[in-house]
């Protein structure tokens, strides 16, 4: 879903009859509705039951695609784009789901190949929609992004277990006001900045209304019986920082994803662009994503050894090992595959680590909530990510042809920053105490805090209770 419009971005304007400017809603439309979403729709999983929030954000993601396919101007497109976006909870859910169901010894393997599909759908998304929206009418994106997630609906509900229901208590609406409120000025700020410019009464205006809103929200949150975010659990010190370094990897792990797709498709003519069209660059993009599937069982048996602590200090460590390489092979195509590869086996180490660091800390109870705060911070690093990057291409420039196009020496300077970003979370990742790891619960205490399951379902072939 988020790389599903880029190919579109281009002709937007004419196929929305709108202005370039309004068009880039319809990417940051996703942006907004997915982090404000997220975190809501993990407290809610832990409330109600997380099988049943998965099914409603497919269900979300279906009618957000039916809109987007029967839209025909901006309105419509961006509020369908925005529906996409609120499916972007089953993440966190889902990885929550894991550690209620599956065998203990199963849990971490399962969670970094979860993790890690996330980098093979981004990947596998750029050239199959760039195919589809070259020789078809675009409108079949979002027709196939409707049939998709109606087979993903039916295959949960066919084999994916209710869990049970460990949270009490009631939704927090004032503090998912809040929250949404604080992340919306925050990312709107951070996402049209450049647009807008940075230094604008409405950029700084934005920046100021999230740091007040979020410093109330915090202290309403510290007050209130049932939080929407327990800022007590997500202070401690592993989740805490762990949050930070998911901010700093997600910063490192998109500028990649930025910054190569804009090298491989300039003009050889300039010397250092690679000549390929939107269709073989993402072709060309693909093996990082098939990497990073493939090397997260690596990682997960990393993380049983040694702890999760180390599988993200690792990937921390070859993400700026693969920016270092960037700087050197960005010359050829072949060169940004072998440079995209390692930083993808960063991204998958590390990814799959965060989750247990989490869910080493927090109560069953709060395990979908806490992994959607940490699915929010990994956002929060992207979208930073994408000003920054913005920025530094857009001032660092060459004219070709008559047309401004970022210079070689910016696309240095943006490889150069993910690997110091990289290398700062490193050493935030050094400062985690412990191996960390979800801790295995005893049977009777489990059977304490677990009510009865509320929206236990027969799981196909299987002749016991699902929530069992």
């Amino acid at each position: 879903m988020q790389t599903l419009v880029v190919p579109l971005i281009a002709q937007l304007p004419q196929l929305l009859h709108t202005t370039q400017g309004n068009a880039s809603w319809v990417v940051t439309a996703t942006l907004l509705a997915g982090a404000v979403a997220t975190p809501v729709t993990g407290r809610l999983g832990d409330l109600y039951g997380k099988r049943r929030l998965m099914l409603v954000c497919v269900g979300l993601l279906v009618v957000g695609s039916l809109v987007c396919a029967l839209a025909g101007s901006l309105a419509p497109m961006v509020i369908g784009r925005a529906l996409q976006g609120t499916s972007m909870g089953i993440i966190p859910l889902g990885i929550s789901v894991m550690r209620d169901v599956l065998p203990p010894e199963r849990v971490g393997s399962s969670i970094a190949l979860m993790s890690s599909s996330l980098g093979i759908g981004g990947a596998l998304g750029l050239p199959v929609a760039a195919a589809v929206a070259q020789n078809t009418d675009w409108h079949m994106l979002f027709w196939g992004s409707a049939g998709l997630s109606a087979v993903l609906g039916a295959l949960i509900l066919l084999f994916v277990p209710a869990a049970p229901v460990r949270a009490e208590g009631r939704f927090d609406y004032a503090g998912a006001v809040g929250l949404a409120a604080g992340l919306v000025a925050l990312l709107l700020a951070v996402s049209k900045g450049g647009d807008w410019g940075w230094g604008s009464a409405d950029t700084l205006g934005l920046l100021a209304a999230a740091v007040v809103i979020l410093l109330v929200w915090g202290a309403f949150e510290l007050r209130t019986r049932d939080p929407l975010v327990d800022l007590r659990t997500t202070g401690q010190r592993q989740v805490l920082l762990t949050n930070l370094a998911s901010v700093v990897v997600g910063f490192a792990m998109y500028a990649q994803s930025l910054v190569a797709p804009q090298l491989l498709q300039l003009p050889e003519a300039t010397g250092y662009g690679l000549g390929q069209s939107m269709v073989v660059a993402g072709l060309w993009m693909a093996p990082a994503g098939l990497v990073m599937m493939a090397v997260s069982p690596l990682g997960a048996k990393l993380s049983a050894v040694r702890g999760p602590k180390v599988s993200l200090l690792a990937g921390s460590v070859i993400i700026a090992i693969g920016y270092g390489l960037a700087t050197v092979l960005m010359g050829s195509v072949w060169g940004l595959v072998v440079f995209g590869c390692v930083i993808s086996v960063g991204v998958a180490f590390a990814y799959g680590a965060m989750p247990a660091l989490i869910m080493g800390a927090v109560p069953l109870s709060q395990t979908a909530a806490a992994n959607g705060f940490n699915s929010l911070a990994r956002s929060v690093g992207t979208s930073v990510s994408s000003a920054v990057m913005g920025v530094v291409l857009a001032q660092m420039t060459v004219s070709s042809g008559g047309v401004t196009i970022p210079s070689e020496t910016g696309f240095r300077t943006a490889f150069v920053i993910g690997g110091a970003v990289a290398l700062v979370a490193a050493l935030v990742v050094l400062a985690i105490p412990g191996r960390g790891g979800p801790k295995p619960q005893p049977a009777a205490q489990a059977a304490v805090e677990a009510p009865a399951e509320t929206e236990a379902v027969q799981v196909a072939g299987d002749p016991s209770p699902s929530g069992k």
